[in-house]
């Protein structure tokens, strides 16, 4: 097999394994992190070095994630998750920005990736128990506990101590035997001590995602939703905003190619994000939808191509300053990720909505799914 072929297999694997993440989440989620971990491994072994790859690589870790997220607006039926999930999220990427723009290491450390292993946690309980069980505070701590024991100790042996495991286990000859009798009393804890004092299964083990509700399962029945709830500018849109504008700084300050200052280049999301809600509200208001994700893609992306061309012409830049394929690659992630938004963050509305109304039939107030 040539290296080209190797190589565009790969790029198309860290493309396709994500989009299959809100259909079937924990499968695809740790197949994008193995991939992540061992892309350049399988490039060294065939003897490449993708020019830029690097870049790109920080730029699709940051992809996946994104769309993890955004899964969990979809399929997440227990709403105190989903808040502990938006806020590792959230605190994750500004971290993550503030060390782009400072190059200070220890934020990695303050800001560790929570969020992927929480991901991996509520989708392993799923796969066998029902969520509903489970309050704010089981939530809370699941994620504490992976901030703590796994997350902090890995931030810092990858960022502070800049500590590398191959190395680490062909250096130091008793570090792979202590990791295995370690991981070995763990599974034993586990299977001995954990597994007979939890309750029985909810369902057989599954790995995809649970149906949408009936209510808004269809493109339609969430365009309408959409159009009955939402504005051009409300919480929605800032949220929007901040997520595509601060993945938008990240991708800005590892890709190449991308010559905005890092508050043009937020500001100008913010713009292209409040246009692509009101193009979106508009279609919803008129009944415009498309069952085909595929589709709803082209549209979001044509339109994005063709404001970023116009922007680039009105600015006044020159010829060269926009690199083309750098610039379809960022419109391209980032359309993908508005299209899923606008897919998926009217289902989390819709469960949060629901909640309110069977509290209130009730006669409950504050209650925590």
């Amino acid at each position: 097999m040539s290296v080209e072929v190797v190589f565009w297999l790969v790029v198309l694997a860290r493309f396709a394994l994500p989009l299959l993440i809100p259909l079937f989440p924990l499968p695809a989620i740790i197949g994008c992190l193995l991939l992540d971990g061992v892309d350049q491994t399988i490039f060294q072994t065939f003897g490449f070095d993708p020019p830029n790859y690097q870049s790109y690589d920080k730029a699709m870790d940051v992809f996946y994630l994104s769309i993890a997220y955004l899964a969990s607006l979809r399929n997440w039926t227990n709403l105190a998750a989903v808040r502990v999930s938006r806020f590792l999220f959230f605190y994750r990427q500004v971290g993550v920005v503030a060390f782009e723009l400072t190059g200070a290491r220890f934020l990695l450390l303050l800001f560790p990736n929570t969020f992927e292993y929480y991901f991996i946690a509520y989708e392993t309980i799923r796969s066998r128990r029902d969520p509903l069980r489970y309050a704010l505070r089981f939530w809370v701590l699941v994620a504490g506990a992976i901030w703590i024991f796994v997350k902090l100790p890995q931030e810092y042996w990858i960022h502070i101590a800049q500590l590398d495991l191959t190395d680490t286990i062909r250096d130091v000859p008793w570090f792979l035997p202590v990791v295995v009798v370690l991981l070995l009393i763990l599974a034993a804890v586990v299977w001995f001590v954990v597994r007979p004092r939890l309750r029985p299964a909810d369902w057989p083990l599954r790995f995809r995602a649970d149906p949408l509700p009936a209510e808004i399962d269809e493109a339609h029945e969430r365009a309408a939703y959409q159009a009955a709830h939402r504005k051009v500018f409300d919480s929605a849109s800032v949220e929007k905003i901040f997520l595509i504008g601060l993945i938008s700084v990240i991708y800005g300050r590892v890709l190449p190619g991308v010559e905005a200052t890092d508050l043009e280049l937020f500001l100008g999301i913010a713009v292209f994000v409040a246009i692509n809600s009101a193009i979106g509200l508009w279609s919803a208001r008129r009944g415009y939808a498309w069952d085909s994700a595929a589709l709803s893609f082209a549209v979001v992306f044509a339109t994005n191509v063709v404001l970023v061309f116009v922007a680039d012409l009105l600015l006044g830049r020159r010829d060269n300053d926009l690199a083309l394929t750098d610039t379809l690659f960022f419109v391209f992630l980032l359309s993908i990720l508005t299209m899923l938004y606008d897919r998926y963050h009217p289902v989390s509305e819709y469960r949060a909505a629901a909640a309110k109304r069977d509290a209130a039939a009730s006669g409950q107030t504050g209650v925590e799914n």
